[in-house]
């Protein structure tokens, strides 16, 4: 079973996490989440990611605030492709969390996405875009969904423009 792997490092990260795996729902796409910190869980996390892939796990998104890198922690663990959701929050407002998420060394990569609600959509559909190369009815619903967001932009001007 192919799924997506959705890790948040408090429960104070659900609230925005939510948009990441209503979208999924929304394509009918598994996914499993949890709660496991880099650093007040380790042990779990690593535990995690190896059962994680042995179900099948193929991408694994990381949310967490601060400089509290999960994401880095999931990139060490496996080979398989991470995405770092910055939360907002702590003293900087989430740019802490933004810079240890992006700011990764050679042969580690995690793709971060924007802060926030943006960024928890953006990841999920990362993680499909990157499920559609070898899923095909995926493919198909991703361009579907490109379709619709296009001609409601159309006819979101069209109620609006004016053109000479």
């Amino acid at each position: 079973m192919n799924f997506i792997s959705i890790i948040m490092g408090s429960k104070s990260d659900y609230e925005i996490m939510k948009n990441c795996a209503d979208t999924l729902e929304e394509f009918s796409v598994k996914y499993e989440l949890i709660i496991s910190s880099a650093h007040r869980s380790p042990e779990r996390t690593k535990t995690y990611i190896k059962e994680a892939e042995e179900k099948g796990a193929k991408v694994f998104i990381a949310a967490a605030g601060m400089a509290a890198h999960l994401a880095g922690a999931l990139a060490a663990g496996t080979t398989k492709p991470v995405i770092g959701v910055p939360m907002k929050g702590g003293a900087m407002d989430g740019m802490d969390a933004m810079l240890s998420t992006v700011q990764m060394p050679a042969g580690m990569p995690v793709a971060t996405v924007a802060l926030g609600k943006a960024g928890a959509v953006n990841a999920a559909y990362l993680a499909m875009q990157i499920l559609a190369i070898t899923d095909k009815e995926l493919a198909v619903k991703l361009k579907e969904d490109r379709i619709v967001k296009e001609k409601k932009v159309v006819n979101d001007s069209r109620e609006i423009e004016i053109i000479l």
